[in-house]
């Protein structure tokens, strides 16, 4: 076997990636009490390494210190969903609200004590759980307005929209929103401007599963506009929607989604075919430790 990146990965057990999302429809309460509070860590997902001192550790969420004014929390509902809280000087941003976070407003106004604004890097139930209705505003890509009523229907806040290159300045500290429509249409990634050299992905890029409910072309355009962004800024890395530890999204993982799209579309590249597939998505890909699924033959394009 000729050695290089790829074969590497496939050798070391990364080829093939499995999260295993719930079906995303509008679940009762009862029905997520009923889902187990510490599921196996998803097939093919990494083993949860994290590093961070864990601050807060409730029954719905765990919360770990990224640094003195970042922490990222964990649910144990869908694969380790991931919140971020974000601290100015004189603001906060929530950045997403889990699937089921009992009181989480007042377990964030426990860790910072700035004002807080809940923002959804996209409009899914492991993102936009039943915790936004303790906020009376939240902000999201218009985009994902074609899946408000599926899943945000009840919020009886009000709903801001994002705008693409828009800056949130908290004081000290600001972090700008960049569109990357892939996962779902308004699929939103956010940067840090002040020193640190990170981004926050949420499921845009997929730590290593992508589900593109959109199609190529739109992948395509997301990654190539990454790649430029984050070669100009220098920046490093970016913590995903289900951050287990040790799999942020690197420049090298959205250079690797851009080239298997490209070689999609050009028809290059073909992929397994599932009538099965979750949410509809019954075409799969797999190459440098990531797996992308999509819907065929739309998606195709």
């Amino acid at each position: 076997m000729k050695t290089n990146r790829r074969n590497v990965l496939k050798i070391m057990g990364m080829g093939a990636v499995g999260m295993a999302f719930a079906p995303f429809v509008k679940a009762s309460e009862a029905t997520l009490n009923s889902l187990p509070r510490n599921p196996q860590t998803p097939q093919g997902m990494p083993q949860p390494t994290y590093k961070e001192l864990v601050v807060y550790e409730g029954p719905d969420v765990i919360i770990r210190r990224i640094d003195e004014h970042t922490w990222e929390g964990n649910g144990h509902l869908m694969a380790n969903e991931t919140i971020y809280i974000i601290e100015g000087n004189e603001r906060t941003i929530l950045l997403d609200a889990g699937t089921k976070i009992d009181g989480l407003k007042k377990i964030v106004e426990g860790i910072t004590k700035k004002p807080i604004t809940l923002i959804a890097t996209h409009v899914h139930p492991d993102h936009t759980g039943s915790a936004i209705h303790d906020f009376a505003e939240i902000w999201i890509n218009a985009g994902d307005e074609v899946n408000v009523p599926m899943f945000m229907a009840d919020y009886k806040g009000k709903v801001n929209y994002l705008e693409d290159g828009q800056v949130f300045d908290l004081g000290g500290r600001s972090i700008e929103v960049i569109f990357t429509p892939g996962h779902t249409p308004g699929s939103a990634t956010f940067f840090e401007m002040d020193g640190r050299k990170w981004g926050y992905s949420g499921d845009a890029f997929g730590s290593g599963n992508l589900l593109l409910t959109t199609n190529f072309s739109t992948l395509l355009a997301t990654t190539t506009r990454i790649e430029s962004y984050m070669k100009r800024h220098g920046i490093e890395k970016m913590y995903p929607g289900h951050y287990m530890g040790s799999n942020p999204e690197t420049l090298q993982r959205i250079s690797d989604l851009k080239k298997m799209s490209e070689e999609m579309i050009a028809g290059t590249r073909k992929g397994d075919v599932n009538e099965q597939g979750m949410m509809g998505l019954n075409g799969r890909i797999r190459d440098f430790g990531v797996n992308i699924s999509y819907r065929s033959p739309q998606g195709v394009k």
